[in-house]
């Protein structure tokens, strides 16, 4: 895993990530980790993450957050030292370092709920007869049969 940067104050918006590809511990886990580094007047572009909600704590600086609703309505917060946001799934948004002369530092975790894939896997284990999965799930057997084949133990 790549550390932090190590000039400081930093000269571009920096992402170090910790995901399962960086970090295999995570494995399993469903989540993962993100330290943002903004030097000042930087910006975070508007981004969604389909399949996890957000959770953002600023560590040091002042950082302005933002996301749209299902609405089209724009919701902004400046956040201080010590705060924490909450971006929730799916939803566009973004951050800008608003401070004029300070960095900004920000610890993102992106939580997935897996709750429906474990439930999922459940079923293809327990020996529910294919053609009712495939009717339940709007896919054929022949798609069934290949995720339970890529599900199996290997011998």
């Amino acid at each position: 895993m790549r550390p932090l940067t190590t000039s400081y104050p930093p000269t571009n918006f920096i992402v170090t990530k910790a995901t399962m590809a960086e970090f295999p511990a995570l494995n399993g886990q469903s989540d993962s980790y993100v330290v943002l580094q903004y030097p000042t007047g930087s910006v975070n572009p508007f981004h969604t993450h389909p399949r996890a909600t957000e959770l953002l704590f600023l560590t040091y600086g002042i950082l302005e957050v933002g996301f749209v609703d299902t609405t089209n309505k724009l919701f902004t917060q400046r956040l201080q030292a010590g705060d924490i946001f909450m971006f929730p799934k799916g939803l566009v948004h973004n951050q800008f370092n608003c401070a004029e002369n300070d960095s900004v530092i920000a610890v993102s975790t992106l939580i997935v709920q897996l709750l429906a894939l474990s439930r999922f896997l459940q079923l293809l284990a327990i020996g529910i007869d294919d053609n009712i999965l495939a009717k339940s799930f709007k896919t054929d057997v022949y798609t069934i049969q290949k995720l339970k084949a890529g599900f199996a133990p290997k011998a």
